[in-house]
């Protein structure tokens, strides 16, 4: 079986030192099974990024750094522990926060991904003589017209991308995805063929540093949120939500409200107010926009390399089948882009992620974070 990803290695498998990122998971265990196979020299290393004992008085983090020795032990690999918990907080956590306490509904994976993963992760692994750093992403990286790009990987329910937007080329260089072009369910089958102890675990779900806990109770032990207002557009109250945070646009489930007709869904929030706007049916006109503005852009290559207007792909939320669009111009850091088809919950401080086909790979070009959208179905019905 090959990596599918050392297209720049230059000595022999022996002679290349391999650092895998391992939390404890069936992926990373799997990826240093195939790479010890393979040849490498390769050493363990779990990141330990959280530090809490759950109801139980137990720390989740001591129990997946167990799992990584044992997995470690079998594969007669050495293996360490570093601490990142710091880290983790000032540059994850404080933003997790703070964007929630403004209104918006973060994603703390991409920014975990740019701060710690690949970066002081990466540079601890570089620092310590690995040649590449390993995870158990599912995503490529390969060389493509000269340059190493960054792909999809090849379980279209598992890509990661999404995630990993953030990542530079020169990161590339020195990082091996083992996985990313096996589908999840090979994944098991070689979790079974290594014997490996963390072969019949599940996968995590959900945002890491709360795992299996309420998520309300988790964040209000941290900001203060108020109760406040259900209104419809036309300024109806409908009812009250427990905290304007907790609510995200297009959601349906948890709002609590009920009545004849269809379901309510969240089309709107203002957080100066404390209100959240609702209004009823999946297809309401409200949730739909044909137009967004983004900013903090990352390119995974150089944003003038692009030659605007740029018809590409693009995803607007990690689940989302991928959408045409036009990156329309760029102007002082911010992107207007037009998709050919309308799209529903537009969420400010969501990433947008484009993407587009190379010599038959679906690259990934790199990403945005959605600073305002156009006027929706329904504003301009209004016109």
């Amino acid at each position: 079986m090959s990596t599918g990803n050392i297209s720049n290695q230059t000595k022999s498998n022996e002679e290349t030192t391999i650092i895998v990122g391992m939390s404890g998971g069936v992926d990373s265990s799997v990826c240093a099974a195939v790479l010890k196979e393979q040849g490498y020299n390769v050493i363990g290393m779990f990141m330990k990024n959280w530090e809490e004992e759950d109801e139980n008085g137990v720390c989740q983090s001591s129990k997946e750094y167990a799992d990584v020795i044992a997995v470690c032990e079998k594969l007669d690999i050495p293996y360490y522990s570093v601490d990142f918990v710091k880290e983790y907080r000032d540059n994850v956590f404080k933003y997790f926060l703070e964007e929630y306490e403004a209104g918006f509904t973060p994603n703390p994976d991409i920014l975990c991904n740019r701060e710690i993963k690949f970066k002081v992760f990466l540079n601890k692994a570089l620092e310590l003589g690995a040649d590449y750093l390993a995870t158990g992403h599912y995503c490529q990286n390969k060389i493509i017209a000269g340059e190493n790009r960054l792909i999809k990987g090849n379980d279209p329910g598992k890509d990661q991308t999404y995630f990993l937007y953030t990542m530079k080329k020169e990161k590339l260089d020195h990082v091996v995805f083992p996985i990313g072009h096996l589908p999840k369910t090979e994944v098991r089958v070689l979790a079974e063929k290594y014997d490996l102890a963390t072969k019949h675990k599940k996968d995590s779900t959900g945002i890491c540093f709360i795992g299996e806990r309420n998520f309300k109770n988790f964040l209000s032990n941290y900001i203060q949120i108020k109760p406040g207002k259900f209104e419809t557009l036309e300024g109806e109250v409908v009812g009250d939500h427990t905290g304007s945070a907790y609510y995200t646009i297009g959601q349906r489930k948890g709002l609590g409200l009920g009545g004849p007709g269809a379901a309510w869904f969240v089309v709107g929030k203002d957080t100066q107010r404390n209100v959240v706007t609702v209004e009823r049916g999946e297809d309401h006109p409200a949730l739909f926009f044909d137009e967004l503005w983004a900013n903090e852009i990352s390119w995974v290559e150089n944003e003038f390399s692009l030659d605007l207007p740029l018809k590409c792909k693009a995803k607007i939320r990690y689940r989302q089948a991928d959408q045409d669009c036009t990156i329309l111009s760029i102007e002082d850091g911010v992107a207007h882009i037009q998709f050919d088809s309308p799209q529903r919950a537009v969420a400010l401080r969501q990433s947008i992620v484009f993407y587009t086909t190379m010599e038959g790979e679906e690259v990934c070009l790199g990403g945005a974070m959605i600073s305002r959208a156009g006027k929706s179905h329904y504003e301009q019905s209004k016109v």
